[in-house]
Parts: C-alpha cells; structure tokens; sequence
C-alpha cells in the first residue's frame, strides 16, 4: 500500500507544484501573492471541457484551455494589480481575493453550479510497478508535469524574456534603466504561472472527469501552501513543496484517517516551517 499511495501522492503533488509556480513566479517578480491561482487553474480546464463537448477535437481542447488560463491571468496583471503597483502590499492582496470572488462568481454564473464531466475515454492501461498500479493517466500527468517544469527552467534560464523576468525580479528599476520594458516582464510572467495553472487544471478535469466552479479552491490553497513551504520565490522550492504536501496527504490518509486527508497537507507545512521557518529552499534575507 505504501507504494500506491506514494504515486497517487506524486500525482496530486505534480499537480499541487505547477501552479505553486505561478505562485512562486507572481511573488517572486511583483511582490504580491495572486490568490486568484486557483480560479485560472478552473477557467483552464472549463475552456478544454466546453471546446471539446462542442467540437470533439482534444487538440482545439488543450488549445481552448491554455486560451483562457492565459486570457484571464493577463486580465488579472492589467486590472487587478497593474493599477495598483507601489501601494501597500495588502492593497493587491484585497484585490486578488476580490478577483478570486468574483472569478468563481461568472463562473457558476456561465456554466452552473453542477459538476461537468470530460467528455472523452482515455485509455484505462495500468501498469505494475514495486506492487503499486500504475495508470497511463497518471503517467501523463507526471509526465506532462516533469516536461513543463523543465520547460519553465529553459525558458527563465536560456531564453531573453526569462532572462529580463529574472533581472526585473532581482531589481526592477535597475531592469528598467538597462532598457528591459518591465510591463511586457510582468505580463510574461502571468503568461507563464498561468498556463501552468492551466494545464493542470486541464490534466485534474481529465483524471478526476469532473469540472466544476469550486474546483480550485483548495488545490490553490494547498499550492499556495505548497510555495511557502518550499520557500517564498523559490522555483526548485515550489516543486519540492507542492510534491511533498501530495505524498504527506496521501500517506496520511491511508495509514492515519482518510477524513482528515486534506488537513494533512498543512499539517506537513506548519510542522516543516517550525523547523525550517523560510521554508525548504527558502534563502535567508
């Protein structure tokens, strides 16, 4: 049993790291903790289901669900917080949960308070391994999870936007003087947490089949957790943090109290963070 709760843990906790990415990159370049994370990793995986029911390509699905993840993390940067840049950091922070409010409000509004199912068969082949099963579903989602993560650290590290994201995040008025536009780095950044929050959102509708308004709120406050127990700003962090807290509540729940499964995800941060207060891979100030 230890081992097929370790994968259903690395499962979920793929999931939990992708968007505490977005988390991670958000604060990280602005300051500011996005609390709407959660909503964009909804509107993803309702922009694949709708496209799909109506047209039945998966390809045009995936396309729809990055579409609207990124449409309404760049409204996020350009309404929510864009106006509201060098005001006092609980300013923002009101804001992003008035964006969160009001983001699961249209949502129930445009497509019901009902649980939607994905409306396609994936392939039901599982595989063995160390006593654990092994579905190809939850194959592609680390997959999927592990190539994306490599993706991020590609593009941060070798391409120029990522290099102008990482010079904005260390200083932006010295980004600003050496001629990098650090409005095009904000938006950039949103773009970035924002697919990755999409995609899993995307990959959760497709595993779990069902998609509904509320769907984010707790994966966006288990990610948020997951990006202050790896250590606020942190990338490595962030995906060290959103795997742990996946394995912890997974194990947990099997060999402790399956009521308390999502309690233990946060037990495992406070109980890391009194050992360890700037979190895993938190760098001391």
């Amino acid at each position: 049993m230890f081992f097929q709760q370790l994968v259903n843990g690395l499962v979920s906790g793929c999931v939990y790291a992708l968007i505490a990415l977005g988390y991670t990159m958000i604060f990280g370049i602005l300051g500011i903790v996005n609390f709407a994370q959660g909503e964009i990793y909804m509107f993803g995986a309702f922009g694949a289901v709708t496209v799909y029911a109506a047209t039945g390509s998966l390809a045009l699905a995936i396309l729809a669900g990055l579409g609207a993840a990124c449409l309404v993390g760049v409204l996020l940067e350009r309404f929510a917080f864009r106006p509201l840049r060098g005001t006092h950091p609980l300013v923002p922070l009101i804001s992003a949960i008035g964006a969160s409010i009001l983001l699961s409000s249209l949502a129930r509004f445009f497509f019901g308070p009902e649980d939607r199912p994905f409306p396609h068969e994936f392939s039901a082949a599982t595989y063995t391994v160390f006593s654990a099963h092994i579905t190809g579903m939850q194959l592609t989602i680390m997959g999927i999870s592990a190539a994306l993560m490599t993706a991020l650290w590609l593009f941060l590290t070798m391409s120029r936007h990522g290099k102008a994201i990482q010079a904005v995040a260390m200083d932006s008025d010295a980004a600003r003087l050496s001629g990098i536009n650090v409005n095009r780095a904000y938006v950039a950044t949103f773009l970035s947490g924002s697919a990755l929050s999409g995609v899993a959102g995307m990959l959760m509708a497709v595993y779990y089949n069902a998609t509904s308004p509320t769907m984010g709120l707790l994966p966006g406050l288990k990610a948020f957790s997951a990006a202050i127990l790896g250590g606020v700003g942190s990338i490595p962090g962030a995906i060290i943090g959103g795997l742990v807290l996946g394995v912890a509540e997974n194990l947990g729940a099997a060999y402790l109290s399956s009521n308390f499964k999502d309690a233990f995800a946060f037990i495992a941060l406070v109980l890391v963070l009194i050992i360890r207060p700037r979190g895993i891979m938190g760098q001391r100030k």
